[in-house]
């Protein structure tokens, strides 16, 4: 299960971002994984929780957000959505189109636990 080694180098990720602006927790990291990834959602979801016990992140929700299959058009330049095993031109129906979007795995956003700069206070 090559999703648990995908959560682990995700959370590497996400504690150098936490440390980085001195956060105290992450509440939660949004995902954007592409149908052509190779990840499979419902997998790294469920190696998640594993992955995450004793970090930062443990107790962060971890939300998954499905890209779309995006093709660009050799023949007319059109752009348009396409399905997997089916990457034609939805304009003119050429097969001769390139990937734009849909094999992605991004960590689109983070939501950090940050003390209020206001409350430090430093004692005399």
């Amino acid at each position: 299960m090559h999703e648990l080694s995908i959560c682990l180098s995700l959370l590497d990720q996400v504690k150098a971002i936490a440390a980085e602006h001195e956060a105290r927790g992450v509440t939660l990291i949004r995902l954007r994984i592409g149908p052509l990834s190779g990840v499979e959602p419902q997998l790294l979801a469920n190696a998640y929780p594993l992955a995450a016990a004793g970090t930062i992140a443990e107790h962060a929700h971890l939300e998954i957000d499905s890209g779309a299959i995006r093709v660009r058009c050799r023949a007319c330049g059109a752009e348009s959505e396409a399905t997997p095993n089916r990457l034609l031109c939805a304009d003119c129906g050429s097969y001769q189109t390139e990937l734009i979007s849909g094999d992605e795995m991004l960590l689109a956003s983070l939501e950090l636990d940050i003390e209020d700069a206001a409350a430090i206070t430093s004692s005399p």
